[in-house]
């Protein structure tokens, strides 16, 4: 016969159980999503492929050196080369180093909702960027992820190239399809 404890520590172990699978549930392999660091067959134009994408909270990103060129995938954050503040206050900034060979790969899990800005050491002169949005929710308003501006104000801050400017993509558009595709 069992009793009170038992039935008590029994019920609690269950519902610990579906906490777990609950939280688990939709993250499999297809809970990493893949961004491409390519160059053009020329040579003359570097990019990140998607250049926008929104996830969701806890999904891993991990970009990919599709070669020839060295990359990086590099936060703007006062921290990588005293750049400005482009992803959340409270996010941990990454820099993945050089990725010198074709295949060579780097991967973060973000966590904080909000925007994060990125660049390729070597090429940000370039324009090589992207734009990732973490939302729980596909219906987030746009308003809710401000890109964060540029504050000359900011001991900090380091003015951002102009062709890097250019090419990030907006907000809305990344919020509207998911993923904005460099070609």
């Amino acid at each position: 016969m069992m009793n009170r404890r038992r039935v008590l520590r029994t019920g609690c172990l269950w519902l610990a159980g579906m906490a777990v699978s609950r939280i688990g549930w939709g993250m499999d392999k297809s809970d990493v999503v893949e961004i491409s660091m390519r160059t053009d067959p020329s040579g003359s134009h570097v990019f990140f492929d998607p250049i926008g994408l929104l996830v969701r909270p806890g999904q891993r990103v991990r970009w990919v050196n599709e070669g020839p060129d060295v990359h990086t995938t590099t936060a703007y954050h006062p921290d990588n080369s005293q750049h400005p503040l482009r992803i959340p206050a409270a996010a941990i900034p990454w820099d993945s180093g050089y990725l010198v060979n074709p295949g060579d790969q780097f991967e973060v899990r973000l966590t904080i909702e909000g925007v994060y800005d990125y660049y390729c050491t070597p090429h940000e002169m370039a324009g090589m960027v992207g734009r990732i949005i973490v939302a729980s929710t596909a219906g987030t308003p746009s308003n809710s992820f401000d890109p964060y501006p540029d504050d000359p104000g900011n001991p900090l801050w380091k003015k951002l190239p102009d062709a890097t400017l250019r090419n990030f993509p907006e907000v809305e558009s990344i919020l509207n399809k998911g993923e904005i595709s460099t070609h």
